[in-house]
């Protein structure tokens, strides 16, 4: 199982939201194919064909919590993930 899949599968399975990595949510984003734009702390990622704009902030090396599962729901609402993402 590559690393992106471990990542994903953590991120999916909800349990260690408050103990993600900020880089590990970053990866996955680029990873899945949107585009990041970076403006002092906030980054920006949006990505064609996804009604929403995901907004992240690092909290120390880790991603905040409530910014986890804001990734994970649009993951899951789109259905991005699969086999013919972009790879790194």
């Amino acid at each position: 199982m590559s690393r992106f899949a471990k990542l994903l599968l953590r991120l999916l399975r909800g349990s260690t939201d408050a103990n993600f990595a900020f880089d590990d949510l970053r990866h996955i984003l680029l990873r899945l194919g949107f585009e990041e734009r970076i403006k002092g702390s906030h980054h920006t990622y949006r990505k064609a064909g996804v009604e929403h704009k995901v907004v992240l902030q690092p909290d120390g090396k880790d991603a905040k919590p409530y910014q986890v599962r804001q990734v994970r729901d649009i993951i899951v609402a789109n259905g991005l993930g699969g086999e013919d993402e972009q790879p790194l």
